[in-house]
């Protein structure tokens, strides 16, 4: 499942083929991937929202210096979009991260036992404050596991399927894919999101399970296994990029 239109996070992990640089926009300094792809017919500029900068997908054929010079020619577009973006939000004691979409403040008990637990509309975070954010991070994958997971096998059996193995990672481009074996794997950042809409995704990619086009029998299925597709592919258009400034 792709990102929607406006802003987009930058395409596909980082390889060993992409070239990094800082460049100078109006005395500004911002981040720039060049990112080779076989496969693009054309220069390609994205917006990096998670790392606040930006990111050039070049072809084969196509040099990297003109990729930069894309950037550079855009500087004005570039800003408007940084400019555009939310504020990070660094896990951190104090910080509100939302789980399922209600926020929750981050609290740091270093004298308390356990690791991280919810409680009060908190988030509690025991143990040494440098290890705080790796923790946090942690418990919200595994959070997104669980809710995940059961989705899965609920929807899956719904619709007479057996889901491969479920994979949660933290990817930039995609919320959620069907691979053609049926694996099928999600963003942790989903958990983020409110419940609905996570639902949504799940169910996206279950129906692919069963339809691997997205033709009317395919939507059909989606709107079977969850209540509201249209209303939550807008909250992603709209607020979708802002999970990843959260960390």
């Amino acid at each position: 499942m792709t990102w929607g239109p406006g802003i987009e996070p930058a395409p596909g992990p980082r390889n060993s083929r992409d070239k990094t640089f800082t460049l100078d926009l109006e005395g500004r300094a911002v981040p720039l991937r060049v990112r080779r792809n076989a496969r693009a017919r054309r220069l390609v500029l994205t917006i990096d929202t998670a790392a606040g900068g930006v990111v050039v997908t070049v072809p084969n054929r196509v040099a990297v210096r003109d990729g930069v010079e894309l950037a550079r020619s855009k500087a004005g577009w570039i800003l408007d979009c940084l400019d555009a973006l939310p504020p990070r939000t660094p896990f951190a004691d104090g910080a509100v991260v939302p789980v399922l979409g209600v926020g929750h403040r981050v609290r740091h008990c270093p004298g308390r036992r356990g690791t991280v637990w919810r409680e009060d509309g908190e988030i509690v975070v025991a143990g040494r404050p440098e290890h705080l954010a790796r923790r946090l991070t942690d418990w919200l994958r595994r959070t997104a596991r669980r809710e995940i997971a059961a989705r899965v096998a609920d929807k899956a059996a719904r619709l007479g399927r057996t889901p491969g193995r479920v994979t949660i990672r933290d990817t930039r481009s995609r919320w959620g894919s069907c691979s053609a074996n049926g694996d099928l794997s999600f963003s942790w950042r989903l958990v983020m999101m409110p419940e609905a809409v996570l639902d949504y995704v799940v169910a996206h990619e279950v129906a692919h399970l069963a339809y691997r086009g997205h033709g009317p029998r395919f939507w059909g299925a989606v709107a079977r296994l969850t209540d509201d597709p249209d209303g939550a592919r807008a909250w992603i258009r709209r607020h979708g990029e802002s999970m990843h400034r959260y960390g």
